[in-house]
């Protein structure tokens, strides 16, 4: 691979909100692509981590933070969490300088706040970068696009490129960039592995600061596996483990959770409010998902070849590389992705809604037999909608592992993952 940059779908928004405030915060796993993204833009760059200068960095920042942010602008504080005091430093120079597009900073750690961290509300925008959909990569072929969906547009159709033995692979390969493109399959394969290593036997821990044993945390990842894109609670979790565990407590969980959320390993899906003609209580219950589809696969030992073979584990980790790409595109509309379950037993996968109140609704179904009744399943859910408190749905989808988009007489899209675009 070269050392060509692949655009990302979030740049066009990191510039936006570098001409709308005076830094912006560029938050996501690590080697998601932060940094990378950043440099395209960035004037001057301090790396934090770089060990020829860090001692020097960190001692800085403790003495005379403002030192570390001079240069050209916008400059880039990468993993400036390292140092939390830069925190206020670049919030106080955005006040003095009265500027927009000051300062970038990168971050893969949610650090501890502390009373004497300001928000930086009004002056560092949030932005949050994932790994890349199969847009971004180039295995898209961007024929769907969502945006033009939401706009009510018609006239659309294409076809996937993907097999199913390549929708298995890049599900264990991931949306990591440095090996989006590689060709050597057991090189790209390898960085999920790498990755889910890393959060056993040091990222976790250094999360928090709390030391953890490497074989529990393995067997909570696995846990979370068996468990991607459902709605387990954390007493599922809990009682999974203790099989092999009976020590194991529910404050450990709780703990082990939030350590990766710091870490931006686990992202779930939260539940939807809607307002419905009938009185049915809906769920709240989040649904289980990795930042990444391909951490789950190596937790659980998967390869391309174990998926083929198990079509249900398949099936969910399908899901949520579908709702992965979902939520690139939906922050490029300034949108949010849920998922909806009534007591009655009525769910889909996702809901996109926008934030002037448009919303979709898709179901993700890997292969082609259960298209129909996920398309009827969609047509229930939009009937029970009440559509004088909400708008209707700009659209209705099922999100396939299949080959034709196309639009079903009864007004549902059919779209293959590998079709769709922004």
């Amino acid at each position: 691979m070269g050392n060509e940059y692949l655009k990302r779908i979030s740049d066009d928004r990191l510039k936006l909100l570098l001409m709308a405030k005076g830094a912006v915060l560029i938050e996501g796993p690590k080697w998601c692509g932060k940094t990378r993204s950043a440099e395209e833009l960035a004037k001057s760059v301090l790396y934090m981590q770089d060990p020829d200068i860090s001692k020097a960095s960190m001692l800085t920042a403790k003495t005379k933070p403002s030192l570390l942010l001079e240069g050209d602008t916008p400059r880039l504080l990468d993993e400036w969490q390292v140092a939390p005091e830069l925190w206020n430093a670049v919030r106080f120079a955005v006040d003095k300088r009265r500027s927009h597009g000051q300062f970038i900073l990168t971050g893969s750690v949610v650090p501890d706040r502390t009373g004497e961290m300001h928000s930086g509300t009004g002056r560092i925008a949030r932005m949050r970068m994932r790994t890349m959909s199969l847009c971004e990569s180039g295995e898209s072929t961007g024929e769907i696009s969502l945006e033009k969906l939401f706009d009510g547009e018609t006239d659309m159709g294409g076809s996937s490129r993907l097999s199913v033995e390549d929708l298995a692979f890049i599900i264990n390969r991931g949306g990591w960039p440095e090996v989006v493109g590689e060709e050597n399959e057991q090189i790209a394969l390898a960085v999920a592995s790498d990755y889910v290593e890393a959060i056993v036997n040091e990222d976790i821990s250094k999360a928090d600061g709390v030391d953890k044993n490497p074989d529990r945390v393995k067997r909570f990842l696995r846990s979370l596996s068996r468990n991607i894109s459902n709605e387990a609670r954390t007493t599922t979790i809990l009682n999974d483990m203790k099989a092999n565990d009976e020590t194991l407590s529910q404050p450990t969980i709780d703990q082990y959770i939030n350590a990766l959320k710091k870490i931006f390993v686990i992202e779930d899906l939260p539940a939807w409010s809607a307002k419905l003609r009938s009185k049915t209580a809906i769920r709240t219950t989040a649904k289980r998902h990795f930042t990444d589809p391909s951490i789950a696969a190596a937790s659980l030992g998967a390869t391309p070849a174990k998926l083929l073979s198990d079509l249900k584990t398949f099936g969910f980790l399908f899901e949520s590389l579908a709702i992965r790409d979902l939520r690139v595109y939906a922050d490029s509309l300034d949108g949010s992705v849920c998922h909806y379950r009534d007591k009655s037993g009525l769910e889909t996968d996702a809901i996109i809604q926008l934030a002037d109140g448009r919303w979709g609704a898709v179901e993700v179904k890997l292969g082609a037999g259960e298209i129909e009744s996920a398309a009827a399943n969609l047509l229930k859910i939009e009937r029970r909608i009440d559509t004088e408190e909400m708008n209707k749905p700009s659209f209705l989808m099922v999100l396939t592992g299949t080959e034709y988009a196309t639009q079903m007489t009864n007004g549902v899209w059919i779209v293959p993952l590998g079709c769709l675009k922004r």
